[in-house]
C-alpha cells in the first residue's frame, strides 16, 4: 500500500512557481526523508498535504484513497511547533492537548511519554527542558492520536548532536514498534542519514532525485571499484587471502570493496600474485553532504 501518492503537484503564488510537478510515492512502513535547502518548497508541500493550503494543480492520495478529509484522521502533522505551556509539565501539556482534540484515552498520555523518553520528567516544568526535550514533547503531541502516518517538518532543526540522536531514536522506535510511516524534512542530508529508508531531494520547487537508502549508500560510500578477468575467483581471493567481507558484486563484472580502502597496493598485489589480471582498480564515492550539495548545486 502507498500511504502517500502525489501526482504533478504544482503550487503558484501569483506569478511565482513554488512547486512544480511533484510526484511522490511513499510505501507503508517506510521513513522518507524530504531533503532540500531552505526555500526549496518542503514546508509548502507539507502544508498542502495537511490541507493548510491548496495546490494549484495536481492530485493527492492517502492510503490509496482520494477521500483526503477522512484519510487525514489517520495522519498527524507537525509542520509548525504546537503551543506548549512552559509553566506546565509534560504530562499536563499532553493531557491539555488530548482534552482539546477530544482523545478519550487517558492512558495514552503515559504511553506517549514513555515512547518519547519523557516519562521520568515528573513535575519538571517544560521551561526547564532542553530544546531536544521540547521537540520530543512536540512529537509526543503528534502521537496522541496513534497516527499511521507522521509528517514532520524539520524536527531536528537547531538541535545539538545529542538532541538529534534522541529524536532519531524516537522516530526509529515508533517506526519499528508500530510500523508508523514517517515523512520527515531537513535541509541537511547528514541529519537523516541514519534513519530514512528513502530520500527525496528537492530544490527550487522541483524533485531532483528520489532514491532508496541502498541506492544512496551505493552512490555515496567511498569504495574501491575492482574489475578483473575472473570476478568469481577475485571474490574468493578477497575473502580467503585478504579477509575482506564487506564487498558487493555489481552486474557480475565488477566488485565494490567497502573496507581496507587504504590497502590498494596489497589488494592489487594479492590478486595479481594469484594469476588474475586487473582491468580496473580505483577509488569511487563521496560523502553524503558532498553528494547532496552537488545535487542541489546543479540547479542554483
Amino acid at each position: 500500500m502507498n500511504v502517500l501518492t502525489t501526482e504533478n503537484i504544482t503550487k503558484e503564488y501569483g506569478k511565482s512557481l513554488v512547486l512544480e510537478d511533484i510526484n511522490i510515492k511513499i510505501k507503508k512502513g517506510h521513513i522518507c526523508g524530504l531533503i532540500g535547502p531552505n526555500g526549496a518548497g518542503k514546508t509548502t508541500l507539507m502544508k498542502i498535504l495537511a490541507g493548510m493550503i491548496y495546490q494549484t494543480s495536481g492530485k493527492i492520495e492517502f492510503f490509496d484513497s482520494d477521500k483526503l478529509d477522512s484519510q487525514r484522521k489517520r495522519i498527524s502533522f507537525m509542520i509548525e511547533l504546537p503551543i506548549i505551556d512552559p509553566k506546565m509539565n509534560a504530562s499536563d501539556n499532553l493531557n491539555y492537548v488530548r482534552y482539546v482534540r477530544g482523545y478519550p484515552d487517558e492512558k495514552r498520555v503515559d504511553e506517549v511519554l514513555d515512547i518519547v523518553g519523557l516519562l521520568d520528567t515528573g513535575k519538571k516544568r517544560v521551561e526547564n527542558f532542553s530544546l531536544g526535550m521540547r521537540q520530543r514533547l512536540a512529537i509526543g503531541m503528534a502521537l496522541l492520536s496513534k497516527p499511521e502516518f507522521l509528517v514532520l517538518d524539520e524536527p531536528v532543526n537547531g538541535l545539538d548532536p545529542e538532541g538529534i540522536v534522541e529524536i532519531r531514536n524516537v522516530l526509529k522506535s515508533i517506526n519499528k514498534e508500530y510500523n508508523t510511516t514517517i515523512l520527515i524534512s531537513s535541509h541537511l542530508l547528514s541529519e537523516l542519514s541514519e534513519i530514512c529508508t528513502n530520500y527525496i531531494i528537492v530544490n527550487h520547487g522541483r524533485i531532483i532525485e528520489s532514491l532508496s537508502l541502498e541506492e544512496l549508500t551505493e552512490k555515496c560510500n567511498n569504495h574501491l571499484c575492482l574489475k578483473t578477468n575472473d570476478i568469481d575467483c577475485t571474490a574468493v581471493i578477497l575473502e580467503d587471502k585478504l579477509s575482506i567481507q564487506n564487498y558487493k558484486v555489481i552486474q557480475s563484472n565488477e566488485i565494490h570493496i567497502y573496507e581496507q580502502l587504504d590497502n590498494v597496493e596489497k589488494i592489487s598485489k594479492t590478486i595479481t600474485d594469484n594469476g588474475l589480471i586487473i582491468t580496473k582498480l580505483c577509488s569511487e564515492g563521496q560523502k553524503l553532504e558532498e553528494y547532496y550539495l552537488n545535487k542541489v548545486g546543479n540547479l542554483r
